[in-house]
């Protein structure tokens, strides 16, 4: 599984590009239900130099659905409907995080969690952006040597 810190080594600009869009603001995570149906939330992911990182409460159904298959996808909240500053998402495989020095790590980096949360770090298997210009869109895709399409 690629860390945030490997996946922006590998992609710097696009890793620049989604922390801006996404660090310390709304984004929507979309999860898979116990019954294969889809569900979205509205989440704040945290991003420090190494990991991608969510809080949550321990009852959110995001959490239930994290722990039973890990899969997610997380997409940037857009500014307008003509794309503001542009689209960012990527998916990949959240891990419940029991480390203390992890739980550390994610209030560093500027979010003042509950101390009943629970916390997850989420890999990078696949990012993509879409920046919105009249000359047309500007489209970049990466993804982990494990990722299929």
């Amino acid at each position: 599984m690629t860390t945030w810190n490997e996946f922006a080594q590998a992609a710097p600009e696009l890793a620049d590009f989604g922390a801006k869009r996404l660090n310390g603001k709304v984004a929507y995570l979309g999860t898979v239900r116990a019954n294969g149906r889809p569900r979205v939330h509205p989440v704040t992911p945290i991003i420090s130099a190494e990991r991608l990182f969510l809080f949550m409460e321990p009852t959110s159904p995001k959490g239930k659905d994290l722990q039973r298959s890990g899969h997610y996808t997380l997409h940037a909240a857009v500014e307008d409907n003509s794309g503001g500053a542009g689209e960012f998402y990527l998916r990949g495989i959240a891990t419940l995080v029991e480390d203390r020095a992890l739980w550390d790590e994610a209030t560093l980096a500027g979010y003042p969690p509950k101390e009943h949360y629970i916390l997850f770090t989420l890999s990078v298997e696949y990012a993509f952006m879409n920046i919105y210009s009249e000359s047309g869109p500007k489209i970049k895709r990466w993804q982990s040597g494990g990722e299929k399409e």
